[in-house]
């Protein structure tokens, strides 16, 4: 009987359904990666020609990348580099053309999305630096530089350069004495260098911006976050809309951004931004990352295992990291209060590398913890911040967390707080989302924050939630997602929000600043107060404190 319903079943249905028994926990998707390897290994892709790949009528290249997606999603990435290789080849062999913004420039942009992923599921993988490796990966950088090529004789955009730069870094990650060609990007490099009169800074929107002293800095209160830079699926734009798009923030005065290692290429581009900027704005951006470590570290933990840690971060950044924020898998596996010290003792020693030690996705017991044991080794603190997850359906820090912020001195950089854009007009009013349908393009976000609303209470109580989101952002003249902004900035405890940026694929900019001139009035906040903090407790039993969900699972974002 399951054979047929298996069949019957429409393949979007199909789909969804695999969705929700992967979600299920690591044995149901260990068993999914199984049947998709044994199915790769045994009936693996053909390398089709270019004729067949770019025919006019009937196109191969589709259901060919899709094969490819499987292999390094399916946790073969080295398999795929070859694939990944003919796939170039193909398009200069073919001749192919294309012209900004047209289906042609939108496939082969996606396609270096996807190279961005395969070196992000190498490095996870870590498979062992072998010569075939190192050809195979010197074989898809030789190929994606004679495509680069190809487009400045053919005058044809470069969708190439993001891909670029991710080989070269898979590189050099894997096989440390290797020189990276280099020749292309100094070139590219070169030709889009900004000089110090076309980056102006926005004085008018400075002055309105909120800052707050973390450490060392002082930042504005809404971040710049590329966590959407882990998946295509946001969206993926060429490098000069990245670039565009965070010289736009830079301009409006944001001038703090959050990656993290495992952000896709979100280090590689921020590096590409900031080492191109005139020396005077470059010194006033603030670059915040992360160190995840999401499983038993391989190797000794000692002071030169931190110190390789930080200068790989750095080497990414192409300099120093204004806030290093670290995440720790087991609390019970005490070699974090360690690697915590020796980030502080580096902050002091090596202030060229990293300035400023945060935590990411602590509880409040093991924050406090933390604190303490530094406190011991240095008489005073050290950190500076935690970053967690903070929002109207999400109110878990109130409960323990700003209490230990505060006696320790430490600032909250609150994520999550528009609930991934379901926090938004575009939700007032609509029915409550099979958050597996193929025809609503939901993002990872959409459905990792759509389980947070339902741990706060039900579909029907977010609509209400978000009318009186919207009655008040009426009242204010802003925008909802402003009020929502806005109640999490007055928490106490609350350094920053970040706000999520599609780089080069949408821009909330000019609704985001609005945030900075909206003052909540008594009835305003008593209003959403009532809302989020009475199931405060109820979101906090279900989830647990901040960050614990992120200990059940190693396969989540942070």
């Amino acid at each position: 009987m399951d054979d047929v319903l298996i069949a019957a079943l429409d393949p979007s249905v199909l789909r969804a359904v695999i969705r929700t028994f992967v979600s299920q926990g690591a044995f149901a998707h260990t068993t999914l990666l199984n049947h998709v390897q044994n199915w790769l290994k045994t009936s693996p892709p053909r390398f089709i020609p270019h004729r067949e790949l770019f025919n006019t009528t009937s196109p191969s290249y589709p259901q060919f990348l899709a094969d490819v997606r499987c292999m390094f999603t399916g946790q073969m990435p080295a398999e795929s580099l070859p694939y990944l290789s003919h796939f170039l080849v193909s398009v200069t062999q073919a001749g192919l053309l294309w012209s900004p913004d047209d289906e042609h420039e939108a496939i082969l942009t996606r396609f270096c999305g996807d190279v961005v992923q395969a070196m992000q599921a190498l490095k996870e993988c870590c498979p062992s630096p072998t010569d075939e490796l190192k050809d195979r990966l010197l074989g898809l950088q030789k190929a994606l530089i004679a495509c680069e090529t190809y487009s400045s004789d053919k005058g044809l955009t470069s969708p190439w350069w993001g891909a670029l730069l991710q080989v070269e870094d898979a590189l050099v990650w894997f096989f440390p004495d290797a020189i990276p060609f280099r020749g292309t990007s100094e070139r590219q490099v070169s030709s889009q260098a900004l000089d110090g009169t076309k980056l102006p800074t926005d004085m008018e929107a400075v002055e309105v911006i909120e800052h707050v002293s973390l450490g060392s800095l002082e930042v504005p209160r809404l971040f710049n976050g590329l966590w959407q830079l882990s998946s295509p699926a946001w969206g993926f734009a060429p490098n000069n809309k990245q670039n565009a798009a965070l010289e736009q923030l830079v301009k409006a005065g944001l001038l703090a951004t959050d990656m993290a290692d495992h952000y896709g290429d979100a280090e590689l581009v921020y590096k590409s931004f900031r080492t191109r900027l005139p020396l005077s704005v470059a010194s006033t951006v603030v670059a915040a990352t992360k160190w995840c470590i999401f499983r038993d570290p391989e190797g000794d933990i000692s002071a030169q295992f931190v110190l390789n840690a930080v200068q790989e971060r750095s080497r990414r950044l192409g300099g120093r990291i204004e806030l290093l924020q670290f995440h720790w898998f087991d609390y019970s596996r005490k070699d974090y209060l360690f690697i915590l010290t020796e980030l502080v003792k580096l902050s002091k020693s090596h202030p060229e590398l990293v300035s400023n030690v945060g935590l990411c996705n602590f509880d409040a017991e093991h924050t406090e913890e933390a604190c303490l044991h530094i406190l011991s080794e240095f008489g005073q603190v050290g950190l500076v911040s935690n970053q967690v997850q903070y929002s109207l359906v999400d109110p878990r820090p109130s409960i323990k967390m700003t209490d230990v912020c505060n006696k320790y001195g430490l600032k909250l950089l609150t994520y999550g707080t528009l609930c991934g854009g379901l926090m938004s007009e575009k939700w007032l009013g609509a029915k409550e989302p099979n958050i597996y349908s193929e025809s609503l393009r939901l993002t990872p976000s959409h459905r990792k924050y759509f389980d947070v609303i339902k741990a706060w209470a039900s579909w029907n109580d977010f609509q209400i939630l978000l009318s009186t989101l919207k009655a008040i952002a009426d009242k204010h003249r802003v925008d909802l997602a402003n009020v929502a902004t806005r109640w999490v900035l007055d928490r106490p405890a609350v350094g920053a929000v970040i706000v999520g940026t599609r780089l080069g694929v949408s821009s909330n900019v000019e609704s985001n600043l609005k945030t900075f001139s909206l003052r909540l009035d008594e009835e305003d906040t008593n209003t959403l107060n009532e809302l989020a903090l009475t199931r405060a407790d109820k979101v906090y039993r279900i989830m647990g404190d901040c960050g614990s969900e992120y200990r059940k699972s190693s396969k989540q974002e942070l």
